[in-house]
């Protein structure tokens, strides 16, 4: 916190009138509106591609990073927001600090929760920051704490923190002649040891899928070990190049400079089972859609970059690796 906002937070005494709400209640007695059940873990589990027999079965338990989906109010929202958290969002927006964005989240797992198991939970605003300066603007950092519970044992607690804050203003962007505009680069991909190996295959128009040599188990993106079963030698199988659409976002904002929105980026399943995401090209961005075939091909996207890309496959056979554009 600089000396300017100290000095700010002083004069209006806005800071420890936030930090009165340090300890109060953010929502009392609330109850998760269904059981811990069998459906929502499976469409978890198929939406992460997490395949574990621990979330399958009649022994199942809930993945542990589901802990806030048990608590969440749907589309209808929760009654049980506290009025002292009410009261403390509508005290930051009062002083300008309109705009809210999720920051962060922690959580702790101290018991499985299982199919059946009746979810209440109790939330207490944890803290209030100084105010603080960022990139998207000045204001408050806000970290709430949940603790949830099953039969009246605790099961886990999830902090959550948002910023609440006024934005910043935009400065103008000088005019430029349109022959001196120099189209931005596509921002680098991060190499290192432990995928290093796939970028050298895309370098040779090859999508390469590592493969556990214990148990034979493929994953993608490349991992140090096994997720099934530990271990950590593998190998590499080379992707045939065939998928469908699993699911896809059209990317409308924000805009980024190396990017022409809105473009289609898909989550791919390739015939081998693993998925990927990737651009999805070949059909305008509206005409993309869940369970469309694709076929794969590298792009170039500058003197330096080249990108596996997933064509459309509409009506006859489509361009093998390395054969679209460029």
């Amino acid at each position: 916190m600089s000396g300017e906002e100290r000095a700010h937070d002083a004069r209006d005494g806005l800071y420890d009138r936030l930090r009165a709400y340090e300890g109060k209640p953010a929502a009392i007695a609330g109850r998760g509106k269904d059981p811990v059940n069998l459906p929502m873990i499976r469409h978890w589990c198929e939406a992460m591609g997490d395949a574990h027999p621990a979330y399958r079965g009649p022994d199942a338990v809930a993945p542990p990073t589901m802990l806030q989906a048990w608590t969440m109010g749907g589309l209808s929202g929760h009654q049980d927001r506290s009025e002292a958290y009410g009261e403390l969002l509508g005290l930051l927006d009062g002083a300008g600090y309109t705009s809210v964005v999720a920051t962060d989240c922690e959580q702790e797992y101290l018991r499985p929760l299982r199919p059946g198991d009746e979810i209440t939970f109790d939330a207490v605003v944890e803290s209030v920051s100084p105010r603080k300066t960022t990139k998207l603007g000045t204001g408050h950092f806000v970290t709430t704490r949940m603790d949830v519970r099953t039969g009246g044992e605790l099961a886990g607690t999830h902090r959550f923190r948002i910023l609440k804050y006024a934005p910043a203003a935009r400065p103008a962007k000088p005019v430029e002649p349109a022959e001196a505009v120099e189209r931005p680069r596509r921002p680098r991909p991060v190499v290192n040891r432990d995928n290093a190996g796939f970028w050298e295959g895309v370098a040779a128009h090859r999508l390469l899928i590592q493969r556990c040599a214990a148990c034979g188990t493929l994953r993608f993106p490349w991992l140090p070990g096994c997720n099934d079963c530990g271990a950590g030698e593998w190998d590499t199988v080379e992707a045939g190049g065939e998928g469908t659409v699993h699911s896809y976002v059209v990317m409308h904002h924000p805009p980024f400079p190396a990017f022409d929105p809105p473009y289609a980026v898909g989550l791919i399943e390739l015939a081998e089972g693993v998925r990927m995401i990737s651009n999805v090209v070949g059909v305008p961005y509206d005409k993309v859609r869940i369970g469309m075939p694709v076929r794969l091909e590298f792009q170039r996207v500058d003197e330096e970059l080249e990108l596996p890309v997933f064509r459309a496959v509409e009506d006859g056979p489509a361009a093998g690796p390395g054969e679209g554009e460029r």
